[in-house]
């Protein structure tokens, strides 16, 4: 029992010591190459495997807070006592046998690079780094299948043969040609009893290789390539960095600002809330934090200016997911990455539709109508209180210049950029604030590593799935199918947004990005439709299945932050989805929306 209890402590220091490296390696490379004509050898190459650590160990830590994301809880939360136990029991032992054919598959992947060897700096091999894998999957298996029994030998025996038994089935039987049915019904089954999201997609690509015959490492070479993608540490870093600005007074600061500038009447406090909201989100990388971070702050601002409390509730839920279009979001780059698309003109691409949707939400979501509130204490601008207040915010005012213009003006790679925004959060809050000390800079550290290996693990297994599909010729057939159906471009922009809003409801986004971008994109393609205007229109859709269950995080922050029934919060949110979803359309119709601004490059 006391091994167990210590290695709670080793995932958390393995994954944010991978993530404090990738944060210095970068920062070290800016210095070392001026002075000295050479940086560190193959340093992305080593942040790049570094991000395979994070993801398997930050994954660990996921689970530690059970915030491993799945499709909702279904039959785990019915009312039944007996019929919810059994789902529980259902999706945690069968994620664990899983993450024991998972484990194995990366063993396979992992022993044929032991055979022909590859240096990744200073004589390190990779096969070293990509062991993460196997051990990363039989240590999170361990851990769910722990959960089964509060029985201490109860739980070590299971958390020991299940993962075993998952490794020796799909051992003897990789490279064997299995049915794909029984697979299927099982996976619909623990996908409806509550099991992890990374875990059903996983073991469906796994059952696809085996009807196929073909080698079960094909799975974990898709995570590892997803994994050590060179842009992949731009993510991290960015999320890293809004968790800096996040834990630490900057929203107060910046809620004072936008405050000041709008006017505290009904106005100024809806167009400050949806701003603050749409800035946070961009920079953390999660809606829910910005819920968590603001919520507390910005609904007593809304109460006071007269908005009802549901209408505060909307209005700071659904603007918390306005940020995906805004740089340096996290979706906003893996879109980037997996079209392969330039990030800063990905970035450039998503401020104007960022805009119309911000101005959609406001306006056609009632928040700036007045008959809808209550009037309290109409005040305006305050140009005195906004200098000081703006005096006061200046080193978080100036975070998106260092982000965004490092990048854009070609001063630094996506991953430097996003080091050296980590570091100018780092050092502004806690030296020019000083409010982040170490205990915070390590919670800062764990969190972050928590997230993005939550985020990754998915990424990895839906990917294997997308690589699966494309082999197989699915988008070909995709778009001979959808051009005998939609005659024309306007046809299909209009299904195709129906189609992402549903998605949207039922996915989470990241795994939304994986599998869909890679099917839906050639179709796109097909009828004329640019890259960036279809990320646009993707982004803007699949924002909103936050608001949306049963994958609508944002409805289950919102509930937990303001005390309220999650059917409250998701009837409060209902005139912001028709908003946004008018904001999608005004998007799809208007193309230079997102071509204009890279154009100009």
């Amino acid at each position: 029992m006391g091994l167990i209890r210590r290695f709670g402590p080793l995932d958390e220091w393995l994954a944010s010591g991978a993530l404090a490296l990738m944060l210095a390696i970068p920062l070290l490379e800016i210095v070392l190459r001026p002075l000295f004509g050479q940086g560190i050898e193959n340093a992305p190459l080593l942040v790049q495997h570094l991000g395979l650590v994070l993801a398997m160990f930050g994954a660990l830590l996921a689970e530690r807070g059970q915030h491993l994301s799945s499709l909702g809880s279904g039959f785990a939360a019915a009312k039944n006592p007996v019929l919810r136990l059994a789902a529980q029991h259902f999706a945690r032992a069968s994620s664990a046998l899983l993450c024991g054919m998972l484990a194995q598959a990366s063993w396979t992947f992992v022993a044929s690079e032991m055979e022909a060897p590859r240096d990744l700096a200073y004589g390190l091999p990779g096969w070293v780094i990509q062991a993460a894998m196997p051990l990363g999957f039989l240590l999170l298996g361990l851990k769910i299948a722990a959960r089964l029994s509060p029985d201490f030998a109860l739980r070590l025996t299971l958390g020991l043969a299940l993962p075993l038994a998952g490794w020796l089935f799909a051992g003897y039987f990789d490279g064997s040609t299995l049915p794909l049915w029984p697979f299927a019904l099982w996976l619909t089954a623990i996908l409806f009893c509550g099991a992890p999201i990374f875990a059903v997609l996983g073991g469906l690509a796994l059952a696809l290789f085996w009807q196929e015959g073909q080698p079960l490492a094909s799975v974990p070479l898709s995570h590892y390539q997803i994994t050590v993608n060179p842009s992949l540490p731009a993510l991290p870093l960015f999320t890293l960095a809004g968790l800096f600005f996040a834990r630490t007074g900057a929203a107060a600061r910046l809620g004072a600002l936008f405050t000041a500038l709008f006017g505290s009447g009904v106005t100024g406090t809806a167009i400050a809330a949806a701003v603050l909201c749409s800035f946070f989100t961009a920079f953390t990388g999660g809606s829910g934090v910005t819920i968590l971070a603001l919520g507390g702050l910005l609904l007593p601002l809304l109460t006071k200016a007269g908005f009802p409390e549901k209408r505060g509730i909307s209005l700071v839920t659904s603007a918390s997911a306005l940020g995906v279009l805004i740089a340096p979001s996290v979706p906003l780059i893996m879109y980037a990455i997996i079209a392969r698309v330039p990030i800063d003109t990905m970035f450039l691409a998503g401020l104007l539709p960022a805009l119309v949707m911000v101005a959609c939400l406001l306006l056609v979501g009632g928040y700036l109508n007045l008959k809808t509130v209550t009037v309290n204490n109409q005040k305006g601008p305050d140009f005195s209180a906004a200098r000081t207040a703006a005096w006061n915010a200046k080193w978080e005012i100036l975070a998106p210049f260092v982000a965004i213009g490092s990048l854009v003006g070609g001063v630094a790679t996506p991953t430097e950029s996003a080091a050296l925004t980590a570091l100018y959060a780092l050092l502004t809050q806690s030296i020019a604030h000083r409010e982040l000390d170490w205990r915070l800079l390590r919670r800062s550290l764990a969190e972050c590593a928590e997230v993005i290996g939550g985020i990754m693990v998915i990424l990895g297994m839906a990917l294997g799935l997308t690589n699966f599909l494309i082999d197989a010729g699915i988008p070909d057939a995709a778009i001979e199918w959808v051009r005998s159906i939609l005659p024309n471009k306007l046809a299909f922009l209009v299904a195709l947004n129906i189609f992402l809003l549903l998605a949207g409801a039922l996915m989470e986004i990241y795994a939304a990005i994986i599998v869909l971008v890679p099917l839906l994109l050639p179709v796109a393609l097909s009828y004329g439709i640019d890259p960036l205007h279809f990320g646009v229109i993707f982004l803007a859709n699949i924002e909103m299945g936050f608001l949306c269950p049963p994958a609508g995080m944002n409805i289950y922050f919102a509930s937990a932050m303001f005390g309220k029934s999650i059917r409250y919060v998701a009837l409060s949110v209902l005139p912001a989805l028709a908003a946004m979803f008018c904001g999608a359309l005004i998007i799809s119709a208007l193309p230079f929306l997102a071509t204009w601004l890279p154009s100009l490059r």
